[in-house]
């Protein structure tokens, strides 16, 4: 049962960040900027940390670890702060193709710190997303000859922060409960944030007054809260490689929230990459399958003579 629920847990994660561009872009359809959605996103989901904190631990507010807890709140601020600005030079198909570089790059961070090479099953899972994504983005027709030097660096960088904050926040910090994790990482994610974006929301009216705030709780909640939790607690047990590989299911949470919520069309080819892209990512998940059945061959003999008995009654 647990091969399955760390897996699913860091699916759960990832597909909640899928809502994220959605609710921007709703938010922005109400007269709302980019930056003060952001900026609402991390100061509501701090309150909501800060909630969940007071209400799930009795104990005083730990700090071990600090460092890591600042660089995990950072780098979750700075993959929000860098993509809006891809989004400046880029299309947003191609600023969601560069994110998703993030499968790569994490699988390369985790074979770098643990001096490894990639599986053979893992390469092939990183191959076949890869070339789903593409079409997934709706990126085949996309004109990229006038795409400025400037978009491919930030769509990049974006990618390189949600790999690291996936690094940092995978690892597991000794005896501090995971909402202590949580409130911790949204604080310095909000302060990061604050510091580029747009503060001023908080005091000048814009965030409670004309209804900003409606827009954060969803982002603070699909953005910040459920993401970092879930793969505070996942991500240490799945690893950062097949992590990276189970995030990919972001995108395709993307394309059906936008035809569900903004009423955009879907073509044939996009749907072809989504079922590549889930493809891609069930086969690590198949192997590990495989292998624990070869590991506890009495399990799986059980599994067949319950089901001879089932058939001869």
């Amino acid at each position: 049962m647990k091969m399955y629920l760390y897996p699913l847990l860091v699916m759960i994660a990832a597909s909640s960040y899928g809502v994220v561009s959605t609710i921007i872009k709703l938010a922005m359809g109400s007269g709302f900027t980019a930056a003060e959605a952001v900026t609402s996103q991390f100061f509501v989901g701090f309150c909501l940390s800060v909630c969940i904190f007071l209400v799930t631990n009795r104990g005083k507010l730990s700090f071990n670890g600090m460092k890591l807890l600042i660089l995990a709140g950072v780098f979750t601020g700075l993959t929000n702060i860098v993509y809006g600005r891809s989004l400046n030079y880029l299309p947003a198909s191609l600023a969601v193709v560069l994110l998703f570089q993030f499968t790569w790059i994490g699988m390369l961070i985790s074979c770098l710190t643990k001096r490894q090479l990639p599986s053979r099953i893992e390469l092939i899972s990183l191959i076949i997303l890869v070339g789903g994504t593409i079409p997934a983005a709706g990126l085949i027709d996309v004109d990229l000859s006038n795409i400025p030097f400037q978009g491919w660096l930030w769509g990049l960088a974006a990618a390189l922060c949600y790999s690291l904050f996936l690094f940092v926040n995978g690892k597991a910090t000794a005896n501090m409960s995971t909402s202590n994790r949580l409130v911790l990482v949204s604080f310095f994610a909000f302060m990061v944030t604050a510091a580029f974006q747009s503060p001023e929301i908080i005091w000048n009216g814009t965030l409670f007054m004309e209804g900003l705030w409606i827009y954060g709780l969803a982002l603070g909640l699909f953005g910040l809260v459920i993401p970092v939790f879930l793969f505070s607690i996942a991500v240490p047990k799945v690893g950062l490689g097949t992590s990276s590989i189970l995030s990919a299911i972001e995108l395709p949470i993307a394309v059906m929230v936008s035809v569900i919520l903004l009423s955009e069309t879907v073509t044939t080819l996009q749907i072809v990459g989504i079922v590549i892209i889930l493809l891609g990512m069930s086969l690590p998940t198949l192997r590990n399958r495989k292998i624990l059945n070869k590991n506890n061959p009495s399990k799986a003999l059980s599994k067949q003579h319950s089901y001879k008995l089932k058939k001869s009654s």
